[in-house]
């Protein structure tokens, strides 16, 4: 375990500030990602994801927005792992191959949807109310992908 010091250059204070502006930037790609990445499975589901979400209570479309979200959550924090302590390099892998995870696990629900048959707009049908097996399957694969993306970013 590392324990946080100050050296004779940088006080314990300026340490604090800057990780504290890192960690700050850091989350507000991230936010930005996973906003992103909610909308893009929003784009998949029949009318708004949100609504089928809080309204109609669908787990199945709540189930596919929870691994999408841990799937870009993955990407981000092994870009940033990845990084390397570079604020700059750490912020563009993150922004970058969060985006291009977020690609990759739309179009994995497109193949999924053609290649395999199972239907997302039929699993977050507003008259589904019990889980889907198919909604667990593709879940997991959207976890996968961002799994493989987040380790290919090391």
């Amino acid at each position: 375990m590392t324990i946080l010091a100050a050296t004779d250059n940088e006080s314990l204070g300026h340490i604090l500030l800057e990780g504290s502006g890192a960690l700050l930037a850091y989350a507000g790609v991230g936010l930005v990602l996973f906003v992103v990445g909610f909308y893009m499975t929003d784009l998949a589901v029949p009318g708004r994801l949100i609504t089928v979400i809080r309204e109609h209570r669908n787990p199945n479309a709540t189930l596919l927005a929870c691994a999408s979200t841990v799937g870009v959550g993955l990407i981000v924090a092994v870009s940033i792992f990845a990084s390397g302590g570079d604020l700059a390099e750490g912020l563009t892998r993150t922004a970058v191959f969060g985006a291009v995870g977020i690609v990759a696990q739309t179009l994995a629900t497109m193949i999924f949807d053609r290649a395999i048959g199972i239907k997302v707009r039929s699993l977050a049908d507003d008259a589904e109310d019990a889980l889907e097996p198919a909604a667990i399957l593709l879940a997991v694969a959207n976890l996968m992908i961002g799994f493989v993306v987040a380790v290919a970013t090391y």
